[in-house]
């Protein structure tokens, strides 16, 4: 079933929606969530919570990508997991290190809603200005959470250069954002 039929199943609340979404995107999702979460369990329940959340979210909103609206849900319920789960216990994992690497370019997380979406505004113009290979190196690190092995397997590459490509990347949006008057 393609994705159109898919999203026409949510509009019109019918139930196989969600079949059909387990069958075409559970795998892709589970994968977002365990990298996150780094367990199969948890992140089975990520699966359902982001395909509760597509239900409840379609309609109103009709994606334009059902792949990346899915994965977006995906990775935010497993961040709210992570959150979760990390609440009282600070520890290691995919998900500081990941997160440490963006420390250094993206300002503290102490902004207003308004700051919040120019800031995001911002990062995706930058993003449209990367070349391809460039861009789907970054979206797969510090949006998916791809550890940097998976990230130079996606690619079909060595981890040096997914490491230098990473660094490189990093620098030019930290000098992106003070051109664009954000204080790191």
């Amino acid at each position: 079933m393609d994705d159109r039929d898919i999203i026409g199943l949510y509009n019109r609340r019918d139930e196989a929606a969600l079949v059909e979404t387990q069958e075409k995107y559970g795998r892709y999702l589970h994968h977002i969530a365990y990298n996150i979460l780094g367990s199969d369990e948890d992140a089975e329940e990520v699966v359902q919570d982001a395909m509760l959340a597509a239900w409840n979210s379609i309609p109103p909103n009709e994606p334009v990508s059902l792949p990346s609206y899915l994965g977006r849900l995906a990775r935010n319920c497993a961040l709210d997991a992570y959150d979760k789960r990390t609440a009282e216990k600070r520890g290691g994992g995919a998900v500081p290190a990941v997160l440490d690497e963006l420390y250094e370019c993206v300002p503290s997380g102490d902004a207003d809603a308004a700051d919040e979406l120019a800031l995001r505004d911002i990062i995706s113009r930058f993003l449209r200005g990367l070349s391809s290979s460039d861009r789907r190196v970054f979206v797969l690190r510090y949006f998916y959470m791809y550890s940097v092995s998976e990230v130079a397997d996606e690619c079909g590459c060595g981890q040096s250069k997914i490491k230098m490509t990473l660094s490189r990347t990093r620098l030019r949006l930290r000098k992106y954002l003070e051109r664009e008057g954000i204080s790191i």
